[in-house]
């Protein structure tokens, strides 16, 4: 019979994975006083929920024990219910949209989006494209959901992607999408700008947008040496990026969808042994999640500030050789060769949050099914007489899950869609260009208002003072 703090847990994770919201920052209500009531309202403060009076209830214990706006969790079966459910919970892109719209700014543009295709990616195109766009959306074979594509397809807009390309074809797929012709590029990765650039596809493209840190790494060194050749706007270094997409939204998804697969499996997260690889904003909200469900977590960081930082936030760090035997090992580096076959070996579960292709060396082939009770798991392989891999060393929030939480895209979607107004409303040169702190400032005034957060003025004599550039120490003897 599992104990409290798991049936707690369970409940949690179900009303994240049935409906893909976000748990940080929201009010929920728990109904009841037993030991799973208590053990839901400590774990959704651990995870950063606020308890009161919220559009989400849980009533353990209840025919229906948890509620949404007042009636049981929505039925998301078909792509066009997600889609549509996933929409209904992306107000600040949509107010952002619709100003483009009114404006104008994208009427005729060509749009190319290069993104993992799930539910909230096509809200984006269906965004840009009811503001005026020229909207096609390309996909990678292991970032595609087909019956996403498939939807988004019967609603006019253009999908290239396949699942089961590889090697040179899937090459030649994004070739011909880039030659459909595109004005501005919305890439995760920013293969499709470096394609663009390989196969001297640029003609006719104004700019590109780069969500993703391991994206704008090669396009810095691109623009360091002087061969990219279009402006990028760094949507991945906007505040409201990185503070909520990386360290809430991939944090929530990639450690829930881990609890999800080794719930299946048997194995608790509780008292679990785990390594986060990488302390930047991705894995310090892996961490976080990851103590809330109750491991006792460890970092290791090659960067020593970062280092220091885990540290301070009461984590033990070390050498990845010295902390990986017998735990539970995600990283959160979004670098290449992360995981070398020592660490496959030693480790007893290996999973990645957020992802590149080869974070983790394997070779799927060899990869060993995992059955429990005689069933063979999802999502679970056995790395030889080494640790348990998750999701084939992929992008565990992707494969096991829906991705990012949708209150979360729409952040970063909001970000995007101001990116393509910098890059369509300003000349820019080409290279690599911040995204506006005045932008960014807007897009947290617009999710602060549809949450109905309040924010603080400064009093006039506050305004006097900062914007008095004498020493205060001073003023009054000089007055």
């Amino acid at each position: 019979m599992p104990d409290a703090l798991l049936i707690a847990e369970r409940l949690v994770r179900r009303f994240a994975r049935d409906t893909n919201l976000l748990v940080a920052g929201r009010t929920i209500g728990v109904v009841g006083e037993d030991d799973v009531a208590d053990e839901l309202r400590a774990l959704l403060s651990r995870l950063g929920a606020r308890i009161g009076d919220g559009a989400v209830v849980f009533a353990p214990g209840t025919a229906t024990e948890i509620l949404l706006g007042g009636a049981p969790l929505p039925r998301r079966e078909t792509a066009d219910e997600r889609i549509d459910f996933a929409g209904s919970h992306m107000p600040v892109s949509r107010g952002l949209a619709e100003a483009l719209h009114a404006a104008e700014t994208v009427h005729g543009i060509r749009i190319g989006i290069a993104m993992v295709l799930e539910p909230k990616t096509a809200q984006l195109a269906l965004q840009l494209r009811d503001a005026g766009g020229d909207v096609a959306v390309y996909a990678h074979p292991d970032e595609i959901d087909p019956e996403v594509a498939a939807a988004l397809r019967a609603r006019g807009i253009p999908v290239d992607g396949d699942p089961s390309l590889s090697g040179a074809a899937e090459r030649e797929a994004a070739i011909a999408f880039l030659r459909r012709g595109h004005d501005l590029l919305l890439d995760d990765g920013s293969h499709l700008i470096r394609l663009a650039h390989e196969e001297e596809l640029l003609a006719g493209i104004r700019g590109a947008a780069e969500e993703t840190t391991s994206g704008l790494t090669p396009l810095r060194r691109m623009a360091a040496e002087g061969v990219l050749r279009i402006p990028v706007v760094a949507v991945n270094d906007a505040p409201m990026k990185t503070a909520f997409d990386n360290r809430y939204g991939t944090g929530q998804s990639c450690v829930f969808a881990i609890a999800d697969v080794l719930d299946a499996a048997g194995i608790c997260m509780r008292d679990q042994p785990a390594v986060v690889v990488g302390y930047g904003p991705v894995g310090e909200g892996v961490a976080a999640h990851l103590r809330a469900l109750g491991a006792q977590v460890s970092v290791t960081e090659t960067d020593p500030v970062r280092a220091l930082r885990a540290a301070h936030d009461g984590y033990r760090t070390g050498r990845l050789q010295a902390v990986a035997p017998g735990a539970l090992v995600v990283s959160a580096t979004g670098a290449p060769h992360t995981i070398h076959a020592e660490t496959l070996h030693a480790a007893r579960i290996v999973a990645v949050a957020g992802g590149v292709p080869g974070e983790v060396d394997v070779d799927v082939a060899g990869l060993l099914p995992f059955e429990r009770d005689g069933a063979t798991l999802r999502h679970l392989e056995r790395a030889g007489d080494g640790a348990l891999l998750l999701a084939r060393g992929g992008c565990v929030n992707l494969a096991a899950a829906e991705g990012n939480p949708i209150e979360i895209m729409d952040l970063s979607f909001a970000v995007q869609l101001s990116a393509v107004a910098q890059l369509l409303g300003t000349s820019l040169p080409a290279g690599v260009h911040p995204f506006p702190a005045d932008a960014d400032e807007l897009v947290a005034r617009a999710a602060l208002a549809v949450r109905g957060e309040s924010l603080d003025v400064r009093s006039d004599a506050q305004v006097r003072a900062q914007d008095d550039w004498r020493s205060p120490r001073y003023r009054e003897a000089t007055a």
